[in-house]
Formats: structure tokens, C-alpha cells, sequence
């Protein structure tokens, strides 16, 4: 048995080039799709308003084969990993509103029962122990089922950051020309009461502090931060304005003091940030809304990852989204959550070193720019309290309890969400769930639209009171049995959205070269505007370690729908704009109905045969 080789194989990025490419779909493929998905939520006038601008886009002098041309020889340049390289850095460096709530995203950790110094340094220990694993390229590929995924994110959990831009955000990053290889910082920066610190968790000569050694120094930081810092001086509230803003104000940072270049460089190349609070949620939500908003300057929310440890051991991760997915964090707080924090220790090589250094980071401010953190914290203090959340837990109801039912988990939960959202708004709505595609090189997600024909028609059918239970269960199967073809079409790349959005996009960059000087109508179309515009965000976080996931809704009138289903419980996040929050606790309401209903339905089946 030849070892190397054995090792090469199982190295953590070494599949990388060898896995297939994102599938770059016919113009056609993406128009007939387009047609078909966004169809269910028109009117009759409205879907031949949108077949006419598509029959148009597709004409052989049209817009979109021009735009699919050069998007297809992009896709076959030299160095290009997928055609959506150039995609995924607009949808998310491109945003230029505030991330901080409307893009991170966070999970609540089960509870371990032990107290906050002692927790926090368990996760610094795993993670740690994670990352010299990532360094040494220890981590074995993911292939669940057989089919490896890119690992290609695992490269920002550590030392990266996002830097706010006036047009386009950028990241600072290990694995990059910038900066090659992993990451060689020794130090996290801790959060305390507005005071921020930079923590050595690697000693001088690169060996991880063990975990006494990592107490100790959260012990110090406790200390030399439990004075508050003034609001003013709290510069993480910066990170929650608008990205421009941001910008600029990160540029009269710089302009003001040379200590702030250096303060910026122990943020931005620290390993990540630990945010230890000085409360303790009086409840599981108030846990998840402080996990997704808090502030009190204890935040830096363009860091990658934030662990986030309150006064009594609760603890949970802010993670922003840019280089960073679900599926990945999920990994990384399995392999943090799932060994003792002692075990971690012992494999990095932990030793007892002493003390870690420890430094103040501290930003010099003139007026100007104390006025610009105030300014920030109470702007951004004012969209947390215009945000409504809640939490639902089914505790008798999990993806066990599904499959005795014989129907997928998550279909069958994506057809309570449509039941209910439409007992409680009266309608459907555009409802988009994010469908993971890590088996293709470089692998992200793909926007799967969850409406068809054949939900609406199991929601008419559960509304109609004429209809019986055979017709009401024939409906939900029929609707479920879609639902899992759609959402497997999605996973092989077989989606319109992305598609047509880059080519939009294509046009903003290169459309006068490309003699496309006007943004194609088809963009203005209802089918186009009404397929995007989000009544419900849903997104699924499977994982034993994990009470919670969440994030904020993504309009004005969406319900943002994080779930967690496993075998034994479900459980849900909800998020809303204040002005509606009625109509997302009558959704909550609804969906507990419904979860009891289908069951119900589904259970008195009489079998075959």
C-alpha cells in the first residue's frame, strides 16, 4: 500500500480540479424552465406578457444570444473554475446594503451546562485544532453517498475578512496571491463589553496554548475590558452600516490616526473573532435575535467567522456569508461541537505555555468619526427593533416521523410552509429554498423555486371543503413527489435563475461591447419580477449540535425561514420586517396547524393491497 499516495488522495483540497464543472445550461433549457417555474404565480395576462419577452430574448438577433455566447466562452477561458466565478462575487460583494442582519447568518449551539470562560476556550480549542488539521490538509473530503464536494471554502474559516468597497466589496483572505498557503496569524480578537483585544492562541514558536493557558487569557480580557467602552469607541458598529458608507468611513479611519492601520490589520488578520457577552438571553429567542443582531459594538460582522459565548455558557456562531455557506459551517461546528474541548487540545498539540499575549485594540477618533459610530449604533440599533422573530419547536414531529409517513422530510415540510402561508396571507407567494451543489467544482448553491402547479393544487385542495381525504392525500403526494424532482434537478444544475441572472448581469458589464447597450426587457417582465420577489426564504441546517439557524428576511414583506429538521425534533426561526410581523406569527400559527393536519392526514392512509 503506497502511503503518500493513499494521503494525496484523502488531502482536504487535492480533489478540487478533478471534480466536474458547474453544467452551463442551454439558453433554451434556462427560458423554458424560466417559463415553467414562474408560471404558477401569473396571471393568465401576465404569462403571455412573459412568453412574448422571452420569445423575443431567444430570437437569433435577440439579447440572450449575445449575453449566453460570451457567458459560454467565459466559461471555457483558461483559469475559469465554473461560469458563475464571475457571479457569486456580485451576488454577495456586490450587495451594498448592510450585512450585518440582512446577509450573515448564525446557529445556536446546544447547551453544554458549562460556564462562559470555560466554554469559550473549549471553542478556541476546537477550532484551533481544526484549523491545524485544514493547514496540514488532514480533513478527508466530503462524499456523502459516494460523491466527493469542493472543499474550496474551508480556506476562509480562518483569517479571512470582507472589506467594505464603494462599488464592490473585496476579501482579504488566506490561499490567495496576497497571501499564500493557510493563514499564519497566532491571534483571535476578543470582544468584551465595546472593548476589543488581540489574543495569542498560538504560542511564539507556533504551538497551540492549551486550554488553562487559553482560560487564563480570557480571564485577563474579562479584566482589563469590564469598564465598557465609551458607545462611541466601539468601532465594530461600523461593520453594520451600508457597504459604501463603510467604506468610506473605513478610509477616514485610516486618514485619522496611523494607529488605526494597525488595529485594522490585528481585525482583519486575526483567525476569527470571539464575542463574549456580558448577559445571558432570557430565552431561547432572544439567544437566536442577539446570535443574528447584537451589537453593543461587540461585533465585527465582516469577519468570516464571529463564536459568540454569553454570561452563562450559551454560545453560537455569526458567520459572513460571502465566501461562506451553510453546508460548510455545518461541518466545521460538527467536527467543534462533536469532541470534548480537552480531546481538541490533545490532538493540535496544545501545551501548557502560560499566559497568552494579549494586547489592547485600540482605534484613535476624532470627533467626526465618534459621531459616525454613534450614528451607526443607533441606526442599526433601530433596524434590529424593526425586525420580528420568533421560534417554533415541534418536538414530537422530525424527519423520522416523515418517513414513516412515506414522504420526504423536506417536502413534506415545504408543503406546510405553503399551507400555511396561504392561511395566513391568503395567498401563495414566490418561496425560495437554497439547494446546495458542492459535488461540482468550486460548488456553492443553486436558487430552487419551490411553487408548482402541483402545490397549488394541493393548497386548493386542502381549502376546498368539498374535497375528501383520498383527494387531499392524492394531491400532497402528487405535490411532494414534485417538489423532490424539482429540488433534484436543482442539484445537478438544472435551474434557470442563477443562469439568467449572470446574463443580466453580463449585459451591465459588457453590454456595449457586446452590442447589447439596453437591459433586456425580459428583466422588467412579471414573470421575471414575481418569481424573485421572496414571500418566503427557506433554508435548511441539519445538524445534531445545533438548537437554531436564522437569518433575516430578504423584503419587505418576506418571512425568512431557517429550519433545523433531524430525526427527532424540527425547529424553526422566523424573521420579518416589524410592519408585518402580524402576519408572520399567524404564519407560525398556521405552519404548527398544518404540521398537525398533513400528519394527521397522512397517518389514517389506509395502506395497499
Amino acid at each position: 500500500m503506497n502511503t503518500s499516495q493513499d494521503t494525496a488522495a484523502t488531502a482536504t483540497f487535492a480533489g478540487e480540479d478533478s471534480l466536474p464543472r458547474v453544467p452551463l445550461p442551454t439558453l433554451e433549457e434556462s427560458c423554458e424552465r424560466f417559463l415553467a417555474w414562474c408560471a404558477p404565480l401569473l396571471t393568465a395576462d401576465e404569462r403571455a406578457a412573459t412568453e412574448a419577452e422571452v420569445a423575443a430574448f431567444l430570437r437569433p438577433d435577440g439579447p440572450g444570444r449575445a449575453l449566453h455566447a460570451a457567458l459560454a466562452e467565459y466559461d471555457a477561458t483558461e483559469g475559469v473554475h465554473s461560469w458563475l466565478d464571475t457571479f457569486w462575487p456580485y451576488r454577495y460583494l456586490g450587495r451594498r446594503d448592510r450585512i450585518a442582519l440582512n446577509a450573515n447568518f448564525f446557529f445556536l449551539f446546544q447547551d453544554t451546562g458549562r460556564p462562559q470562560v470555560e466554554r469559550a476556550a473549549g471553542l478556541i480549542a476546537g477550532a484551533v485544532h481544526y484549523k491545524r488539521q485544514l493547514d496540514r490538509e488532514a480533513i478527508p473530503p466530503l462524499a456523502p453517498r459516494g460523491v466527493p464536494q469542493s472543499m474550496e471554502q474551508n480556506k476562509y474559516l480562518f483569517g479571512t475578512t470582507r472589506i467594505p468597497g464603494a462599488e464592490q466589496d473585496t476579501v482579504r483572505a488566506p490561499y490567495t496571491e496576497a497571501s499564500p498557503g493557510p493563514s499564519r496569524a497566532r491571534h483571535i480578537v476578543v470582544f468584551h463589553r465595546g472593548n476589543m483585544f488581540a489574543l495569542d492562541v498560538f504560542g511564539p514558536d507556533g504551538e497551540p496554548h492549551g486550554l488553562e493557558d487559553l482560560e487564563a487569557g480570557l480571564n485577563a480580557v474579562l479584566k482589563a475590558g469590564a469598564e465598557p467602552a465609551a458607545r462611541d469607541t466601539s468601532v465594530g458598529h461600523l461593520t453594520t452600516m451600508a457597504r459604501a458608507e463603510w467604506a468610506a468611513t473605513r478610509q477616514d479611519l485610516l486618514a485619522c490616526d496611523p494607529r488605526n492601520a494597525d488595529a485594522l490589520e490585528d481585525v482583519e488578520t486575526a483567525l476569527f473573532c470571539l464575542c463574549l457577552e456580558d448577559f445571558a438571553p432570557a430565552d431561547t429567542q432572544e439567544a437566536c435575535d442577539q446570535l443574528l443582531h447584537g451589537d453593543r459594538g461587540n461585533r465585527w460582522f465582516d469577519k468570516a467567522v464571529s463564536l459568540i459565548v454569553f454570561a452563562d455558557g450559551r454560545a453560537g456562531i455569526n458567520v459572513e456569508h460571502c465566501e461562506l455557506d451553510g453546508t460548510t459551517i455545518l461541518s466545521f461546528v460538527d467536527a467543534l461541537l462533536a469532541t470534548p474541548a480537552e480531546e481538541h487540545s490533545r490532538r493540535s498539540g496544545a501545551r501548557a505555555q502560560g499566559q497568552p499575549a494579549l494586547r489592547p485594540v485600540v482605534f484613535g477618533l476624532d470627533e467626526p468619526l465618534r459621531a459616525q459610530v454613534r450614528s451607526a449604533a443607533d441606526a442599526f440599533a433601530a433596524y434590529g427593533e424593526n425586525t420580528a422573530t420568533t421560534t417554533l419547536s415541534f418536538e414530537d414531529f422530525g424527519s423520522t416521523a416523515a418517513k414513516a409517513l412515506r414522504v420526504s422530510p423536506d417536502a413534506f415540510v415545504q408543503l406546510a410552509y405553503q399551507l400555511a402561508h396561504q392561511r395566513a396571507k391568503g395567498r401563495l407567494g414566490a418561496t425560495y429554498e437554497s439547494i446546495a451543489t458542492r459535488q461540482y467544482r468550486r460548488g456553492r448553491t443553486e436558487a430552487m423555486r419551490v411553487v408548482t402547479p402541483e402545490i397549488q393544487q394541493f393548497v386548493a385542495a386542502m381549502e376546498d371543503p368539498a374535497a375528501d381525504a383520498d383527494t387531499r392525500r392524492a394531491a400532497f403526494r402528487t405535490a411532494a413527489a414534485a417538489h423532490v424532482a424539482r429540488a433534484k434537478e436543482c442539484q445537478v444544475g438544472q435551474a434557470p435563475e442563477q443562469h439568467l441572472w449572470e446574463l443580466e448581469l453580463i449585459q451591465r458589464r459588457r453590454g456595449t461591447e457586446l452590442g447589447v447597450t439596453e437591459q433586456p426587457s425580459l428583466y422588467r417582465s412579471s414573470g421575471w419580477l414575481t418569481m424573485r420577489d421572496d414571500y418566503l426564504s427557506t433554508s435548511s441546517a441539519p445538524s445534531a449540535h445545533i438548537q437554531y439557524f436564522g437569518f433575516g428576511s430578504t423584503s419587505s414583506r418576506c418571512i425568512g425561514v431557517a429550519y433545523v429538521l433531524l430525526p427527532d425534533r424540527f425547529n424553526v426561526y422566523l424573521s420579518t420586517p416589524l410592519a408585518v410581523a402580524d402576519q408572520m406569527l399567524n404564519f407560525a400559527g398556521r405552519l404548527r396547524e398544518a404540521v398537525a393536519e398533513l400528519r394527521e392526514l397522512l397517518a389514517s392512509e389506509q395502506p395497499e393491497g
